[in-house]
């Protein structure tokens, strides 16, 4: 197990995209070029000019590509130190370096936010090993202490650095599945609502088409229920587009509930006959739960009406009780061959009374014809 995790650590990309250079960037190195001034200016016991100025670009100048390029400005940073260190020791100069270089933490940080994982452990390697140089080559004689003090530093560091960047994954990929979950309801709408009207639109057209000899009147008929079927189905296209382009505080359109399922009877002019029937008590339901009762019983009468072979009529039947809603969809249309469709349309039914609690099934009726069963609990709470 940790032999995996070393390899997935080792094996980790650098995040897709980094920021670019900005004023912050800008500003950081400002304040840190005041802070190195005015130490300059007001302590005694400071290294030579030249060495300082040298050490000050050494931690100041790998800022600016930190998240670019972390492994590189850690090693031109640490490495310019460890050189400063070594040129103190063998000339003998005496005085310490500005108080400043704490800003090589900031390196260490960026290195483990936006380095790779490759980069990331080799850059901790060099990050440790300046200060055991130093120590060995007591360029500033420090105490134990100070010597774990220093490590624990640049340690929490590049934990927080580790953090910072595993948080930022799993909030971009909670953002992906969010989008995808939003992709699902949108299909499914689209599925409910736009293929719904679309059927009826074809069946008419069928019907018109074949009457259109014999009883021109019928067909005109046909023609003005088309019309009108694509004039709603036109509608509500608008609406749908409408939501995905409107911002947050933007209203959004009421969503049909079980009073809505009336609208799917049909006054028996056309093929098959839809009746609805309503009983029990509504009031305190769950808007999630009556808005897919109503698509559930709209897909199911548009599916009815695709796959019912010699179908005549279609039941659609919805119960409230004290805890739950039952919706029964029922027709008398040949079961030979069998009848569940190869699209999304019992996908999405199934997901519909999933993500509310509730159970569904469709499948072959008990003696003629297909049978749509959904069950959800009132409040819609799984």
């Amino acid at each position: 197990m940790a032999t995996n995790a070393l390899r997935s650590l080792w094996a980790e990309p650098r995040p897709a995209k980094a920021p670019a250079l900005g004023p912050r960037d800008w500003a950081l190195v400002a304040v840190l070029i005041c802070w190195s001034v005015a130490e300059a200016v007001l302590r005694q016991d400071l290294a030579p000019r030249p060495l300082l100025l040298l050490a000050v670009l050494a931690v100041l100048g790998p800022l600016l590509w930190r998240r670019t390029h972390p492994l590189v400005a850690v090693v031109v940073s640490c490495g310019t130190l460890t050189i400063i260190d070594v040129v103190r020791v063998l000339t003998g100069t005496q005085g310490a370096l500005l108080n400043s270089g704490i800003a090589v933490l900031i390196l260490a940080y960026a290195l483990f936010r936006w380095g790779s994982g490759r980069e990331a452990a080799s850059g901790l390697g060099v990050i440790l090993l300046w200060p055991a140089l130093i120590t060995a080559l007591g360029a500033d004689p420090t105490t134990l202490a100070e010597v774990v003090a220093g490590y624990a530093f640049f340690l929490f560091a590049a934990a927080l650095g580790t953090a910072i960047r595993y948080r930022t994954k799993i909030r971009i990929r909670d953002i992906d599945h969010a989008k995808a979950r939003e992709r699902e309801q949108l299909a499914r709408d689209l599925h409910d609502t736009v293929a719904h009207r679309v059927t009826g639109i074809a069946i008419q057209a069928q019907a018109g088409r074949a009457v259109a000899a014999s009883h021109p009147e019928r067909a005109v008929e046909a023609l003005a229920v088309i019309e009108d079927a694509a004039s709603r189905t036109l509608t509500e296209l608008r609406a749908i587009v409408g939501v995905l382009r409107a911002t947050q505080d933007a209203g959004f359109a009421p969503q049909p509930g079980v009073a809505e399922v009336e609208q799917l009877a049909t006054d028996g002019r056309t093929r098959p006959c839809v009746k609805v029937t309503l009983s029990g008590e509504f009031d305190d339901l769950s808007p999630a739960v009556g808005t897919a009762i109503y698509r559930l019983a709209q897909e199911s009468v548009t599916n009815a009406r695709r796959h019912a072979r010699h179908a005549s009529k279609v039941t659609v039947a919805v119960t409230g009780d004290a805890d739950q809603v039952r919706l029964t969809v029922d027709d008398d249309g040949s079961a030979a061959g069998g009848r569940a469709p190869a699209g999304y349309g019992l996908v999405g039914m199934r997901e519909r009374a999933s993500l509310l609690g509730g159970t569904f099934h469709a499948g072959p009726a008990a003696g003629r014809g297909w049978r749509v069963e959904a069950v959800l609990p009132r409040t819609g709470t799984p």
